[in-house]
Formats: C-alpha cells, sequence, structure tokens
C-alpha cells in the first residue's frame, strides 16, 4: 500500500466531509434519546463505506472507457457548476 497516496486521499475526504449534510445528520441522530451512540456510529459507518464503495465501482468502471485526464476536467467542471449554483443560491 502506498501510504502517501493513502495520506492524501484520507486528508481530503476528511476535509471535504467536515461540516457537511451527513455529518449534521449524524449529530441529530445521535442526539436522540432513543437511539444508542453505538448504533448510530455503526450505521453511519456502514453508510459511508458503501457510498464509498459505489464512489470507487463508478470511478474504476468509467476509467475503463474515458481517459483519466478528462474524468478530471469532467470533476473539475462538476465542481465549479456546483461552486457557481451555490453561490448564485446564496
Amino acid at each position: 500500500m502506498d501510504w502517501k497516496i493513502f495520506a492524501t486521499i484520507f486528508t481530503a475526504v476528511f476535509i471535504a466531509e467536515l461540516g457537511d449534510k451527513s455529518q449534521l445528520a449524524t449529530m441529530l441522530f445521535a442526539a436522540d434519546k432513543e437511539a444508542s451512540e453505538l448504533t448510530v456510529f455503526l450505521a453511519v459507518s456502514a453508510a459511508l463505506v458503501f457510498t464509498s464503495l459505489l464512489g470507487v465501482i463508478a470511478g474504476s468502471t468509467l476509467s475503463e472507457y474515458i481517459n483519466e485526464r478528462y474524468l478530471n476536467y469532467l470533476a473539475g467542471i462538476g465542481f465549479i457548476i456546483i461552486g457557481v449554483f451555490t453561490l448564485y443560491k446564496a
């Protein structure tokens, strides 16, 4: 395993996930007195692992048909569109 790549990916995803909607939803579920913290943690962890698995499968499948360079362009354009939309709505 390449630990430099691991650290880069971990840091990028960790920073991207801080304060997002899924973290806020997790805090709300954890605040519910009827749900144990362990249940919330396990459910949220499983959901994040599954969505990450879908991302890995989609990315590796797309990379078989589309050049990685074009995928990077597409991702960048997607983020720009989301940013412009977010600024427009603000």
